[in-house]
């Protein structure tokens, strides 16, 4: 027998683990609704539409992955403290990481959407480009390496899906970026 109430949370969560495990296609309000044992009337209460839905999930998105991220960082004193912490978070192997590979391909489809990756992405390397303005780099310096630091990180997730993470992976990281960014 259907639960009587599911939360936005509840849509939320398991939209969120959906959407990072199949991407867009794995919505499908009728499954969703089955496995959070509701009737699928419960999703039209929390959200209008599909599309509305997925608006919501990609604001968790930048809400946990880089406004959360960039906050924990900026806590740190010195720009060398922030960069290290800010690549402890980042790549540190994520269940959802994929959420962002299957936002991309979304976007294809949805030009408004890739506006908002595009911006994610800015935000992203002027974060790390202004950690390395404090760290002494130049404009210029700053400016290349961190859009070849963000590379690095986008990389490093597609070559570690479904790969373990070792325990030593933040030393290997840093003896990598350690190549073009002294810290």
């Amino acid at each position: 027998m259907p639960k009587i109430v599911a939360k936005t949370e509840d849509w939320i969560n398991l939209g969120y683990r959906t959407f990072a495990e199949q991407g867009a296609s794995g919505i499908i309000v009728e499954k969703m609704a089955k496995e959070l044992k509701v009737n699928k009337s419960s999703f039209y209460w929390h959200f209008k539409t599909k599309d509305g839905f997925i608006k919501q999930l990609i604001l968790v998105w930048i809400k946990n992955e880089t406004e959360r991220i960039i906050n924990l960082s900026s806590s740190k004193k010195s720009g060398a403290q922030k960069l290290k912490t800010l690549f402890a978070l980042v790549y540190k192997q994520d269940p959802f990481f994929d959420f962002i590979f299957h936002l991309k391909r979304y976007a294809r489809k949805e030009k408004k959407i890739q506006l908002i990756i595009d911006d994610i992405d800015n935000k992203r390397i002027k974060y790390t480009y202004d950690l390395l303005l404090e760290m002494g780099y130049s404009k210029q310096e700053a400016k290349i390496k961190s859009t070849i630091l963000y590379k690095h990180f986008l990389g490093y997730h597609e070559l570690m899906r479904n790969k373990t993470q070792k325990d030593d992976y933040l030393k290997v990281i840093k003896k990598e970026i350690n190549q073009f960014i002294k810290f």
